[in-house]
């Protein structure tokens, strides 16, 4: 509903432009308001071990971060939580190994897991090349909204791997 509106409003927007000239030009404005318009309503939070989620209604899609992918190396192996387990916030729930470390996930929120990565899991190294996208890890139907409100935005991860308490 919300992109049917923002495509709408970008159509005539578009329309009432003197730059409206061919079909290909309204496309691109849709296309460049649609991605401005998808940062603003998910924003990821992170917890203090390098694990994100961003958040859609109420599920929760999980992964580690840039900074957790990078300091682990060549990941090549991922095992995930399996679908129908329920987890309480901050509980170990699978282990990634890579050619330097091996390293424990733990969730970011409390929930029921709905759906794991299977292409992680064949190829890992989606986790080095992808973190934000490709390589997701899990996602997660929240039953506890308020322990969103624990996790750092953007900005505050920023900052906390600036400091030494990482």
């Amino acid at each position: 509903m919300v992109i049917h509106r923002l495509i709408t409003r970008a159509a005539r927007v578009v329309h009432k432009s003197a730059a409206f000239n061919k079909t290909s030009c309204l496309n691109t404005q849709i296309v460049r308001l649609i991605s401005i318009g998808r940062c603003n309503f998910a924003e990821r939070l992170y917890t203090n071990k390098h694990e994100w989620v961003e958040v859609d209604g109420k599920i929760g899609i999980v992964g580690i971060s840039d900074y957790a992918q990078s300091a682990l190396g060549d990941v090549v192996y991922a095992q995930l939580p399996d679908v129908d387990k329920t987890f309480t916030q901050n509980d170990e729930c699978g282990a990634l190994e890579s050619v330097k470390a091996a390293s424990e996930l733990f969730t970011p929120v409390s929930g029921k897991v709905v759906a794991k990565n299977n292409d992680v899991e064949d190829t890992p190294s989606l986790i080095n090349s992808s973190c934000y996208d490709k390589g997701w890890l899990f996602k997660i139907e929240l039953n506890k909204e308020t322990e969103l409100k624990e996790l750092m935005n953007e900005t505050q991860y920023k900052e906390f791997l600036k400091s030494n308490e990482h």
